[in-house]
């Protein structure tokens, strides 16, 4: 894969505006691990192989085990390898992430709501748009992943 272009180099201040957003959540209280969590199944949903190669290293990094990153996108099925914080947090990415099919349906916010306050869920929320933001910079300017640029 060839990169088209070099979109932080192309639009230094955009790129600066949505890192903005992502010191936002990094400074939110919301969990280091969840949020690369919900990163992670953002961009395998949206099938960026820059980001999941980026993000999957930043959770193994984290301590993440192989077991746990491997079934990230079998979660409902991994049993208790994902606490019910990270189940909720998936789950709303899902949702949130495929909104044009979902219409993100009142179970799905109860269900999130009931684990997460207002402020927590108002900012995974934006974590989820921000990922799907660099998603479709990445994608669509075909930034090469790590692995690949080898």
């Amino acid at each position: 894969m060839t990169q088209r272009m070099d979109y932080n180099a192309a639009t230094p201040a955009g790129m600066k505006a949505l890192g903005g957003v992502y010191g936002h959540i990094l400074h939110s209280g919301l969990p280091k691990v969840l949020v690369d969590l919900v990163y992670l199944r953002v961009s395998q949903i949206n099938g960026c192989a820059y980001c999941i190669d980026m993000h999957s290293r930043d959770l193994l990094k984290e301590g993440v085990t192989v077991d746990k990153l491997v079934l990230v996108p079998a979660w409902r099925e991994a049993g208790a390898l994902f606490d019910a914080a990270e189940r909720a947090a998936l789950a709303w990415a899902e949702t949130v992430t495929r909104v044009a099919e979902t219409g993100v349906p009142d179970a799905d916010y109860a269900a999130a709501a009931a684990v997460f306050g207002e402020q927590q869920l108002a900012d995974l929320t934006i974590a989820i748009g921000l990922m799907n933001a660099y998603n479709r910079m990445a994608i669509s300017f075909r930034a090469v992943p790590a692995a690949a640029a080898r």
